[in-house]
């Protein structure tokens, strides 16, 4: 059995690290802005992902429902895009983020990461997620991209029902004593810098930043962590 994968728990984030988050953001912008093949979709995405983990660090935690998220989903979109000289009042920050919302479960999951998870578990690795968001809306996508036939309900933890929200060392803390495992024995893979990167770092998970988009760290680089842009890559890693 792999030295790597055994007494192993593997965990993964879902959203830009599972499937390709940047198809309905740009199909999005398309519908609602008509933003034409020239905009930095991208480089726009990256900053709504920005916003979106600040603005729910700003309250604590994602929110999982009410008037606290929909005004925390219209602002990442009134701020992120202002960036790129698109004004959007509240109402078509609201369209966007209803037509986003809309694409979110027509998703695939990236080539080769549903061969890597069931690789992992045929040599013996605990395999899970870790998402912040609602647990309906999180759920749904994990269903639409075929995980939930790979890795069962117990090993998915999603921020809305734990109650404690990536980056929050707590969260891992918590999963690593559920596993009777040390933190020494866990590692996290996730594209956000903030949340995946500093959040399994700080709780003394291994730490494989998958950035696949070639972004910049937002705080100190040389936090301990394995930089990877590709699945491939990530399974030579992991399997080795």
């Amino acid at each position: 059995m792999n030295a790597m994968t055994s007494n192993r728990a593997i965990f993964f984030d879902v959203d830009d690290t599972l499937y390709d988050h940047l198809q309905p953001f740009r199909e999005a912008l398309e519908e609602i802005l008509h933003t034409g093949p020239d905009f930095p979709y991208e480089s726009a995405y990256h900053r709504m992902r920005y916003y979106s983990d600040y603005l729910s660090a700003q309250v604590g935690g994602t929110p999982t429902h009410g008037h606290e998220l929909e005004s925390m989903r219209t602002e990442r979109f009134v701020r992120s895009l202002g960036e790129f000289g698109l004004s959007l009042t509240t109402d078509q920050a609201a369209a966007v983020q209803a037509a986003y919302l809309s694409r979110q479960f027509d998703i695939h999951p990236f080539s080769g990461a549903l061969e890597l998870i069931g690789e992992l578990k045929a040599r013996g690795a605990v395999v899970g997620i870790i998402t912040n968001g609602p647990p309906d809306h999180q759920w749904r996508k994990i269903r639409a991209l075929g995980v939930d036939r790979l890795i069962p309900a117990e090993r998915v933890f999603i921020s809305g029902a734990v109650g404690l929200t990536k980056p929050d060392a707590r969260l891992f803390n918590l999963i690593a004593g559920k596993l009777e495992m040390s933190p020494d024995q866990c590692w996290y893979i996730g594209d956000s810098w903030r949340n995946d990167v500093v959040g399994a770092a700080g709780a003394g998970w291994h730490s494989i930043w998958f950035n696949h988009r070639g972004i910049q760290p937002e705080s100190d680089p040389h936090l301990p962590h394995t930089p990877v842009i590709s699945y491939a890559e990530l399974s030579r890693l992991l399997l080795k």
